[in-house]
């Protein structure tokens, strides 16, 4: 089992129950899953571009990408309908906390001139996106080695019903928000 997996069990679900009043372990919110999305658009260009947008989610993630196609043509940029422009994968279980502890503990602390996470970016019901602009703060990317730096953007499925439930569950595990300031 994971670090962070064994930390919730133990610790952070007593907690959260404890402080919010929950009755029964299962009203808990939880990890669902996370997603890891990269746009290809320079697919459209190069040729080789997909296949090194794969390479890199391959690595960072450790399971092998879905590569998503083109619903519709959009003739502004080129794109005709059934076109590869972009990868994404799904992570559970295992995969998915070793995923999220390094996210967490390895490559926020990595990103230059990081000032935190901005609050704002739920979706109602709990889940938080985050983009991050340059692939190489991941420890397992060479930076000797790419062609092109990729952004990446990363949605965190939590099983709570809303905003509040979500961002106290990721504070519990550091996950590293701004700050509220208030300034007069």
């Amino acid at each position: 089992m994971t670090r962070l997996r064994e930390e919730y069990n133990n610790r952070i679900r007593k907690e959260m129950m404890e402080e919010f009043g929950y009755t029964n372990i299962m009203e808990v919110p939880t990890l669902k899953k996370i997603i890891v999305n990269v746009g290809a658009g320079a697919a459209v260009k190069e040729a080789e571009a997909l296949e090194d947008i794969v390479g890199i989610v391959t690595q960072i993630t450790g399971q092998k990408p879905v590569v998503n196609k083109a619903r519709k043509a959009v003739s502004a940029f080129k794109i005709r309908e059934g076109m590869e422009i972009g990868v994404s994968v799904i992570l559970r279980g295992d995969r998915m906390w070793e995923f999220f502890d390094k996210l967490v503990n390895v490559v926020f602390p990595r990103v230059k001139d990081f000032r935190g996470l901005d609050t704002r970016a739920f979706d109602g019901s709990g889940n938080y996106s985050v983009g991050i602009e340059d692939h190489t703060v991941f420890p397992e990317i060479d930076a000797n080695n790419i062609r092109r730096v990729r952004s990446l953007q990363v949605v965190i499925v939590t099983t709570a019903n809303d905003d509040k439930g979500g961002k106290l569950l990721l504070d519990k595990f550091g996950f590293p928000f701004k700050k509220d300031v208030n300034r007069s």
